[in-house]
């Protein structure tokens, strides 16, 4: 479905967006926020897609992230867990916030290992 000749394309678009923004002197805060936020969108669907299906390769990071996902699916926000002798916390982040950032449009999941 996606290749890296995409994701490079996705790239490009989304420096093209970020590089309109910053260069933009008009007094509009919001001049371009949509098509940053549909490029940002865009470059993370591919990556994903990409990671998935093995053309970009894990980092240790994502592999362990993986791991933790498929045995604990279920588990909530600051939810601890052991795997193999080590504690990690499930943690959520906000990925992407509406325009007056008082709601979030897309959350993100990590997991941090405990000391």
């Amino acid at each position: 479905m996606y290749s890296i000749e995409d994701l490079s394309k996705a790239q490009e678009e989304l420096d093209y967006w970020n590089n309109r923004f910053a260069n933009d002197s008009s007094n509009n805060p919001n001049k371009h926020r949509s098509q940053i936020k549909s490029a940002r969108a865009e470059v993370r669907l591919i990556t994903d897609y990409l990671k998935s299906n093995g053309t970009i390769a894990l980092t240790e990071k994502e592999v362990l992230e993986k791991t933790l996902d498929n045995e604990f699916p279920n588990a909530k926000s600051n939810e601890i867990v052991e795997f193999n002798g080590v504690k990690y916390k499930r943690k959520f982040f906000p990925l992407e916030k509406s325009n007056s950032r008082k709601t979030v449009t897309e959350w993100g999941k990590k997991w941090e290992q405990l000391k």
